[in-house]
């Protein structure tokens, strides 16, 4: 990976060079938005392996407190997309109080909020997490096992958001006690998914009828990103009610059968 972020700068001089006027601008301007997506591709990886290797060599393998521990240990001297102990805990209270059965994760990160959700499952729960990259994807799922947890409880598919969903169906059929949809959904993925992902879910008839609570982190550095989302929720004001909390969880519950959708904003 190293060699996109020297490499490439050497043959976008080449091209600068050669092209002239006013097409040097345009090309210009498009070799530095490539050249800023490689470097956040790189450093995302960087940050997803140095952040597996730390949790895999220190953590005490088969205790789920101690990975969550060791990883909040890495997140206090090193970048992490982990979400931390204080979210962390917000969604402990969540996920205790709603007790879900089925939960679908949008965007799996270094496995921390896998662990945090599989752990507080019930024995026969299952958590079906999505994750566009792949390394991400195979990095995280190496963490669940690591925690202790077998594959018979979680399923990872790697793919988009988008691409997921139409596809969830099939791994809610087979059991029918649980095929009415997902208890809990989180969405810890592209803040501009959000919403068009959450209209997915209620078209597939994905979301539990009796009770869902669907989860969207916002950081703080993207916390404007949920505008859109929660501009739709309010426009839905006969079904949803908004109520702020804190600064990292926006809580929305559905409930489809009785007409009624709550929505605790927690950011």
């Amino acid at each position: 990976m190293w060699l996109i972020a020297v490499s490439v700068p050497l043959l976008s001089a080449v091209i600068i060079i050669v092209v002239s006027g006013r097409c040097r601008d345009k090309v210009s301007m498009l070799w530095h938005r490539a050249l800023a997506w490689a470097l956040r591709l790189v450093r995302g990886r960087v940050c997803v392996r140095s952040t597996h290797a730390f949790v895999f060599s220190e953590c005490t393998h088969g205790k789920v407190d101690s990975v969550l521990e060791t990883f909040d240990l890495y997140a206090e001297t090193h970048p992490s997309l982990c979400i931390g102990p204080e979210t962390g805990e917000v969604l402990d209270e969540v996920v205790r109080r709603v007790r879900p059965s089925r939960v679908l994760e949008l965007g799996m990160h270094c496995g921390y909020t896998s662990v945090r959700l599989l752990r507080l499952l019930p024995p026969a729960g299952r958590l079906i997490t999505v994750e566009l990259d792949p390394l991400t994807a195979e990095l995280g799922e190496e963490i669940i096992l690591v925690a202790g947890f077998k594959h018979s409880q979680f399923q990872v598919l790697t793919s988009s958001s988008a691409e997921a969903i139409p596809t969830l169906h099939s791994f809610l059929e087979p059991d029918q006690k649980t095929s009415e949809g997902f208890n809990l959904v989180l969405m810890d993925h592209d803040p501009q998914q959000y919403l068009p992902d959450l209209l997915a879910l209620e078209r597939e008839e994905l979301l539990c009828p009796s009770g869902c609570s669907i989860l969207l982190i916002s950081r703080k550095t993207r916390a404007e990103d949920l505008r859109e989302i929660l501009d739709h929720v309010r426009l839905r004001a006969d079904r949803c009610s908004i109520k702020t909390e804190l600064r990292s969880v926006v809580e929305i519950s559905y409930q489809k059968e009785s007409g009624n959708v709550e929505c605790d904003n927690k950011i």
